[in-house]
């Protein structure tokens, strides 16, 4: 009886464990968890956004890029497409850059929306705290929140870094099931990317205590 017993508390146990596990390709968030929020970042509009400036939106589609990446550069058009293609549909696509060498910093992205006619929201957030909240670690990296801005999707937009014979469209595929209600077939993918360059955290050394 106590051997039952211990088995079963150990199922128990390790079925919550697997619930606190993150997703298979994201150390923080997995499929079905609520999306961390950002406040108050600068866009290249001149504007604060906040997540909470979306509510009419069914669907937002968060994109963490830059300028400075070959992968970023490539998927720009796509992004374009994208937008276009969902706008009249509540679906919000927000860019967020976390980059802070010189080719990513604020003035370079208002030049990359001019130069590209961006019609979405690109926004820069110095802190970097966005990109760690979202677990974001690659230069493109998606996101897709429902109406409840929940994750139903993470990782690549398709199965093409280049953009060049795309057969599976991850993105949209997670944009179409979400408007229509339905389970999302797909929920993570390996997301294809530079590096996101995150700044060093030096550790200070506590100081001794008399």
């Amino acid at each position: 009886m106590i051997r039952i017993l211990f088995i079963a508390t150990l199922i128990v146990l390790v079925g919550q464990t697997q619930s606190l596990q993150a997703g298979k390709y994201n150390s923080v968030l997995s499929p079905g968890d609520s999306a961390p929020a950002w406040k108050d970042l600068p866009g290249v509009d001149g504007k604060s956004h906040s997540l909470s400036d979306l509510a009419s939106s069914k669907v937002v589609v968060v994109v963490f890029t830059c300028n400075s990446c070959l992968y970023a550069v490539d998927v720009e058009d796509r992004l374009l497409a994208l937008h276009d293609k969902y706008a009249k549909q509540q679906v919000a696509v927000v860019a967020i850059n976390v980059n802070k060498v010189a080719e990513d910093l604020l003035p370079a992205m208002k030049q990359k929306t001019k130069d590209k006619g961006f019609q979405f929201a690109y926004l820069f957030d110095e802190t970097q705290k966005i990109a760690r909240d979202f677990g974001a670690k690659r230069t493109p990296e998606f996101f897709v929140l429902d109406g409840d801005r929940n994750v139903v999707y993470m990782g690549a937009m398709d199965d093409s870094p280049e953009g060049r014979n795309v057969t599976k469209r991850y993105v949209e595929a997670a944009i179409d099931a979400t408007l229509a209600e339905t389970v999302v077939k797909v929920a993570e993918t390996i997301p294809v990317g530079c590096a996101v360059r995150f700044e060093r955290v030096r550790r200070t050394r506590r100081a001794k205590q008399d």
